[in-house]
Order: C-alpha cells, then sequence, then structure tokens
C-alpha cells in the first residue's frame, strides 16, 4: 500500500508539473496563438488593380501603421475594415473590388508587425488604441455618418469597439467570437481562463453599439464556432440582423455567392 500512495503521489505531481508547463507555455505564446503576421519588406510594392494608395498611420507611442486607401469612381463613403489574424496587405487586398464596385472607399490596416507595420501586439488595450487612431485619421477625410466598420475574425471585436465609442453608419461583423474567453473555453477547456490577456469581449461592445449591426457567419466554420453569433445575436436590438451562410467555412467568403449578394445590397 505504501508503495502504490508513492507511486500514486508521484504521478500526479508530474501531471501537476506537466499542467503547469502547459499554462506557462499558453501564458507566454498566446499572442503568437492570436496574431499570425506576414512581414513585408519597407520598400515592397502593392499591385492591385484601381486606384489606391498607401497611408502611413503615427500612433501615440510613434509606431507607424500601414494601410490601403482603395478608391472607387464615385464615393459613397467608406468602408473601415479590420482584417484577420493571418496575412497582410499584399493579399487583403483583393478584397477591395467587393467595396469599390459598389461605390465605396475602402481602407484596410495592418496591425503592428502585420505587413509594413512597425512594432508589435503586445496588449489588448494597444490593439484596440491602434484602431481607434486609424479610424480617427480616415474620419479626418469622411464623415462618420458615410463610414461602415467591418471587422473579420480576430477583427471583429476592436471593429466592435470602434462601433460602441465612435459614430458610423454601421457596423458589420464576419465570423465574430463572442469574446476570446468564450471561445478558449470551447476549444480549450482545460485551460483556466485567467491566463488570458487578450479577452476580447465582442458582445460587451456589440450591446454598447447604437449604429446597425450586421452579421454574417458560416455554419460549417470550424475555426470560430457559428453558436459565437447566435449568442451575440441575443444581444443585438431590433432591426439588427445575423446572416446565417450555409456550408460555410471560415474562410473564402469572397467565393461566396450569397455573401457577396447580400453585401451588394447593404452597399447600395
Amino acid at each position: 500500500m505504501k508503495l502504490l500512495r508513492k507511486i500514486i503521489l508521484w504521478v500526479s505531481c508530474i501531471l501537476v508539473i506537466l499542467y503547469a508547463a502547459v499554462c506557462c507555455f499558453f501564458y507566454s505564446k498566446q499572442g503568437d496563438i492570436l496574431f499570425a503576421p506576414t512581414k513585408l519588406a519597407e520598400n515592397y510594392t502593392f499591385k492591385y488593380p484601381g486606384n489606391f494608395i498607401e497611408r502611413k498611420i503615427k500612433t501615440a507611442d510613434g509606431t507607424i501603421l500601414d494601410g490601403l486607401l482603395f478608391k472607387s469612381d464615385s464615393s459613397k463613403g467608406l468602408v473601415f475594415y479590420l482584417h484577420g489574424n493571418g496575412g497582410a496587405l499584399n493579399t487583403w487586398g483583393d478584397i477591395a473590388h467587393i467595396y469599390t464596385g459598389s461605390g465605396y472607399d475602402l481602407f484596410i490596416l495592418d496591425y503592428r508587425g502585420y505587413g509594413k507595420s512597425e512594432g508589435k501586439i503586445t496588449s489588448e488595450k494597444q490593439f484596440f488604441e491602434d484602431a481607434q487612431t486609424a479610424y480617427s485619421d480616415l474620419c479626418t477625410l469622411y464623415p462618420e455618418n458615410k463610414i461602415i466598420i467591418q471587422g473579420y475574425s480576430i477583427g471583429t471585436c476592436p471593429a466592435a469597439m470602434l462601433a460602441a465609442r465612435n459614430h458610423p453608419k454601421m457596423l458589420i461583423l464576419q465570423a465574430p467570437y463572442y469574446s476570446i474567453t468564450d471561445l478558449m473555453k470551447k476549444t480549450y477547456p482545460f485551460l483556466p481562463t485567467f491566463l488570458l490577456n487578450y479577452p476580447l469581449n465582442t458582445d460587451a461592445y456589440v450591446k454598447q453599439t447604437k449604429a446597425p449591426i450586421i452579421i454574417f457567419h458560416g455554419d460549417a466554420d470550424q475555426l470560430i464556432y457559428y453558436g459565437a453569433s447566435l449568442k451575440l445575436k441575443e444581444d443585438l436590438k431590433p432591426g439588427d440582423t445575423l446572416i446565417t451562410l450555409k456550408g460555410q467555412g471560415h474562410m473564402a467568403f469572397p467565393k461566396n455567392p450569397e455573401y457577396l449578394a447580400d453585401m451588394r445590397k447593404i452597399l447600395e
């Protein structure tokens, strides 16, 4: 019996040490898990059809963020777009025709560490402040009542934050999470949520947003579960909309005919 107790104690200690190691690893690497930037050389030249300009934005701490402003032939306003957690402007600009073809200019921001943007994302506060700085910069070019804020995937919470704290025409969320805390419970239920430095509570900002809200989510999304949008739907105002895309996964929205048709109607 004494030997058995020693074995149990030894195994328990090993398991506790392993669990602590996993928690420590997650805590130290969570930024790398959430954000997967592609870096571009400072002299990289963007090649897209149509009219666009590169716009540099200086943050409060002196970091320079890079963005692309695509111009339509006859602008009805601006779509301020916060992209997903991977890639950079060398690929995200492929969506520009969806907006410029409907008469809207499009601004896409590369977050810190993405593309030509300097620095690295180190906190939720910094992530939000950078989004607000870029939004305020574009507000010098467009009246807010002609600005639509759109966020995709990781960009949905900062997009909702901007809509809650400012006065845009509309908020569009593509494949949003309810919060990263909620997503962590769903994906990594064995990890304690107090480890999170990026809770990213999309739900809290949706509740505060006075502008109309439209949510797109595919019911076959395996990265951010569709139920997150069903939960957000409970926080929507009368008149706000959840559009469910049947069979749509997390990627390739621009290839979905239903999504494109709905976007054309929204941008009319």
